[in-house]
């Protein structure tokens, strides 16, 4: 019988500290797996001191025994790829890049600004990246996948012909059909870099899981981003919930195991859309301070608010999570009154669940006391009774255990419950 995947998966609107619990966990697993997203997203982590920046390379790189896969469910961009493959110079045989994932090249990027400026102040915030317009093609089924990399050629031909057919379109956008022979010269680079990586990546997960190899599979942004299950149209492209792994990299749902739901202590989002705990006062602007909360791959500062219970137990219960990682609890040091969000107020009305549209639902809280330092406590007996007891408390809300507790970014403050 092969052996089961762990599973790791945001909760809330990505930037949980995914990054950290993934490293973390790495180090036990042979195999760390992405499985949707693109190079909007980011991880950063912090082993002895020393800052890591990850996008699209998976976690599991800073394990040197580790072995990575990029899978099918991936948009990647060969230039932040190769320029993320820069920072390491071990990766021969132990990273490999789907056949099947899809190509997110520079015009996708030029979309992407382009339709985020004619929409004004209607537009979505993403990060203009190229991510939506990439996952776009691929489901109008005119993308481009790794694979046709190994045919430059035949590629470049393909890209021209698309820019052919929908010229007007980007004539509205300014963006200009790349010249034939620069094109070729510029997938030739990609492919020089690449080419050794390209593999199916699916037979290998395969044979590794019928080998009884340690596997862990890592996705990109959190569930209320999911393009599903998130505050559409205000989410990200892919589906980011633990079923996305399925799909993502060609396994089937048998194939999983433990899933680790990853949440802050309190709550962040970037870009626009519906956030109900968002404190727009001097408390949010306090978290945005301590947590440094300002995104790894754009720069630009997250909106800041309180712990969502009513969330979180939705993307509990989506994503089947049997234990949750609780992140930053350091962040909340020395906040004299905590809250947390335990049910919404629509139009009059209590709900505890996530509606269709959260745009109008105002937050109903209940305070919980502070404490003074939780900051590289690594025993949950030793931290202040009423971290304890707000811990203990976000268990019974959102009906699911936390298993982890995090107090620094460094790998070595974390709590195993």
């Amino acid at each position: 019988m092969s052996s089961k995947a762990d599973l790791i998966v945001g909760l809330q609107w990505g930037d949980e500290g995914k990054g950290k619990i993934v490293d973390h966990l790495a180090q036990t697993h042979d195999f760390v797996c992405r499985f949707a997203g693109g190079h909007n997203a980011g991880h950063t982590i912090v082993v002895e001191g020393k800052k890591y920046a990850l996008h699209l390379i998976p976690s599991g790189v800073l394990n040197p025994k580790g072995k990575n896969i990029v899978g099918n469910g991936v948009v990647l961009s060969p230039v932040n790829f190769i320029k993320e493959m820069s920072q390491f110079d071990d990766l021969e045989g132990r990273l490999f890049i789907s056949d099947k994932a899809h190509l997110l090249l520079p015009y996708h990027a030029l979309i992407d600004q382009a339709k985020e400026r004619l929409k004004g102040d209607k537009a979505i915030g993403t990060t203009g990246k190229g991510i939506g317009p990439a996952y776009g093609d691929k489901i109008a089924r005119v993308g481009h996948r790794v694979g046709e990399l190994l045919d430059c050629e035949k590629l470049a031909s393909k890209i021209i012909d698309y820019f052919e057919q929908n010229h007007s379109i980007f004539e509205v956008m300014e963006i200009e059909t790349p010249k034939k022979d620069e094109l070729v010269a510029e997938l030739e680079g990609y492919k020089k870099v690449l080419a050794p990586y390209i593999t199916d990546t699916t037979q290998l997960l395969w044979r590794v899981l019928n080998e009884d190899k340690k596997v862990l599979l890592e996705g990109a942004q959190g569930t209320m981003l999911d393009i599903d299950h998130g505050t559409y149209p205000f989410v990200t492209s892919s589906t980011t919930v633990s079923a996305g792994a399925c799909s993502g990299l060609g396994i089937n749902p048998k194939d999983i195991g433990r899933v680790t739901g990853i949440a802050k202590a309190y709550c962040t989002r970037v870009g626009n859309g519906p956030f109900p705990s968002e404190d727009l006062g001097s408390d949010g602007e306090r978290l945005r301070k301590n947590g440094h909360e300002f995104g790894t791959t754009t720069g630009r500062p997250r909106r800041c608010g309180w712990f969502d219970a009513v969330a979180l137990r939705h993307a509990v219960r989506i994503n089947g999570v049997d234990q949750i990682a609780l992140m930053k609890l350091d962040v909340l040091d020395g906040f004299e009154e905590i809250k947390v969000c335990v049910a919404y107020e629509i139009n009059g009305k209590r709900i505890d669940y996530v509606p269709y549209d959260l745009e109008d639902a105002k937050p109903i809280y209940k305070s919980f006391k502070g404490w003074n330092k939780t900051e590289g406590v690594r025993d949950f007996d030793e931290l202040p009774q009423n971290a304890k007891d707000y811990i203990v408390a976000l268990e019974e809300m959102v009906s699911c255990k936390m298993g982890i507790v995090s107090t620094s970014p460094d790998r070595e403050d974390t709590i195993i419950r």
